[in-house]
């Protein structure tokens, strides 16, 4: 988790250490391509639908918190804001 979160906040930031704390964990290669290539895609499709004022339904959240549990659902919303607004587009 420490690598996704510092590919979305700071990728740039990304380090031979990083991958290498990994490999340590057993990790492979492409097993640390993915999880970049994962918080990158996450991070992109987020920053378009807040770009867009994209809101999900009321219904499909209070299904994937219950799907989730409550400590999950939260973990993965967090930062996020969802407008009440019209979407933007």
């Amino acid at each position: 988790m420490a690598l996704a979160e510092k590919v979305v906040r700071n990728a740039h930031q990304v380090t031979r250490e990083d991958i290498n704390t990994l490999s340590a964990h057993g990790f492979s290669d492409e097993q640390i391509l993915d999880i970049i290539l994962t918080a990158a895609s996450r991070s992109f499709f987020s920053k378009v639908t807040d770009a867009v004022g994209f809101r999900p339904p009321d219904t499909w959240l209070k299904q994937t918190e219950n799907l989730l549990g409550g400590d999950s659902f939260r973990a993965m919303m967090v930062g996020r804001y969802f407008r009440t607004a019209e979407p933007l587009l």
